[in-house]
C-alpha cells in the first residue's frame, strides 16, 4: 500500500513538473494567456446576472487573496485578521462619501494612506513575533477593528453605513454587474502585475529568503523586520483598495461583513491554491467561491453543499498539501 501511494505521489509530481515545463515554453504560455483573456473578457456576454454575481464574488476573493499572498505566500507570515485590512479601506471610503460627500476616486488615496498608517502602527511592534504568536496578534487586531466599527457613531454602529452611492467614470455610473465585472477584472490584472514585479525583484527574493529560513536570512544581513513590515504594508494597501471598491459596489457595509470567518475564507483561498504562486491563489479563490454555488440548486445536495465542500477541501489538502498550483520550488 505504501509503495502504491508513493508511486501515485511520484506520478502526480511528474505531471506537475510536466505542466511547469509546458508553461515555460513561451509560445504555449502566450497561447494560454490569450485564451484565458478572451474567455474572461467575453464572460458577461454568455451568462446572466446570477452567474455574473457569483463571478464577482470569486473576483472579490481573488483580489483579497492576491493581497494576502504577499504577506503569507511571499513572506511566510501568519495573518488571521486580513478582513480588518479591507474593512479599513471600506470604512474610510464609506465615511468620506456619506459623511463628507467626497468623490469616490478621491477617497482611494486616503484609503491607501490610512492602510499604510494602520499597518505601520500594528506591524512595527508585532512583526518581531513569529508563527502562532503573530497569528494571535493579527486575530486580535481584526477583532479590535470590528468591535470599534460596531460601537462608533461615525461608522454607523452595528447597522453600518448604507446607501453609499456608486461612482461614475467618464460619465458612466457603475451600476450593473457587467460594469463591476470589468472593474474587478482591471483590478485583478493590476494586482497580478504588482505581485509579479514583487516576486521577481530583489525585495521579493528577500521575502522568499525570510519565508524559508528567517534565522539564516538575518545571519546573512537581511533586515528581516524591515522587509516583513514592507510586505505587511503592501498587503494592507491591496486589501484597503479592495475594501474601497467593495463598499461602493455593494453600497452598504456593516461590521458583520468583516468577521473572523471572512479572514479564514481568504486565508483558505491562498492555502488551497498554493501559497506564493499567483495562478494558484487565483484558482484557489475561484474554487472557493464558485464550487458551493454549482450545487446550490441540486435536490438533496443543495442543502448540504457546504458539507460536501468541506469534505472536498479535506481530500484536497490530504492529497495536495502544497495546494492546487504550488510554487515550483516547493513542488519538487
Amino acid at each position: 500500500m505504501a509503495d502504491d501511494s508513493n508511486n501515485q505521489d511520484g506520478d502526480t509530481m511528474k505531471l506537475v513538473n510536466r505542466a511547469y515545463e509546458l508553461m515555460d515554453n513561451k509560445k504555449i504560455r502566450n497561447l494560454v494567456l490569450v485564451a484565458i483573456f478572451l474567455i474572461t473578457t467575453t464572460f458577461p456576454f454568455y451568462f446572466g446576472n446570477h452567474m455574473l454575481n457569483v463571478m464577482l464574488t470569486a473576483m472579490f476573493y481573488m483580489l483579497l487573496a492576491l493581497g494576502l499572498n504577499i504577506i503569507v505566500g511571499y513572506c511566510g507570515l501568519c495573518d488571521l485578521g486580513y478582513a480588518a485590512k479591507f474593512a479599513i479601506g471600506a470604512y474610510t471610503t464609506g465615511i468620506l462619501i456619506k459623511t463628507f460627500a467626497w468623490n469616490f476616486w478621491l477617497t482611494l488615496p486616503v484609503s491607501i494612506v490610512v492602510s499604510i498608517i494602520i499597518a505601520i502602527l500594528i506591524g512595527a511592534p508585532t512583526l518581531k513575533l513569529r508563527s502562532d504568536y503573530l497569528a494571535i496578534v493579527t486575530l486580535g487586531f481584526a477583532e479590535i477593528v470590528r468591535i470599534t466599527a460596531r460601537n462608533l457613531e461615525i461608522t454607523g454602529s452595528a447597522s453600518g453605513i448604507h446607501g453609499i452611492p456608486r461612482p461614475e467614470i467618464f460619465g458612466l455610473r457603475l451600476a450593473s454587474f457587467t460594469h463591476w465585472f470589468y472593474v474587478y477584472l482591471i483590478l485583478i490584472i493590476l494586482f497580478i502585475v504588482v505581485s509579479n514585479r514583487i516576486r521577481h525583484s530583489r525585495f521579493g527574493r528577500a521575502l522568499a529568503f525570510i519565508r524559508e529560513d528567517e534565522d539564516a536570512a538575518q545571519a546573512m544581513g537581511v533586515n528581516t523586520i524591515k522587509y516583513k513590515l514592507y510586505a505587511y504594508i503592501l498587503g494592507a494597501v491591496l486589501g484597503g483598495i479592495t475594501g474601497s471598491f467593495y463598499a461602493v459596489q455593494i453600497t452598504s457595509i456593516s461590521p458583520n461583513s468583516f468577521d473572523f470567518t471572512q479572514s479564514v475564507n481568504i486565508l483558505l483561498a491562498v492555502i488551497l491554491g498554493g501559497m506564493g504562486k499567483i495562478p494558484g491563489v487565483i484558482i484557489g479563490a475561484a474554487f472557493f467561491a464558485i464550487f458551493p454555488e454549482l450545487f446550490r440548486d441540486i435536490p438533496f445536495i443543495g442543502d448540504m453543499r457546504m458539507l460536501f465542500f468541506g469534505l472536498l477541501l479535506i481530500i484536497v489538502m490530504i492529497n495536495r498539501p502544497q495546494g492546487l498550483w504550488p510554487d515550483r520550488l516547493k513542488s519538487k
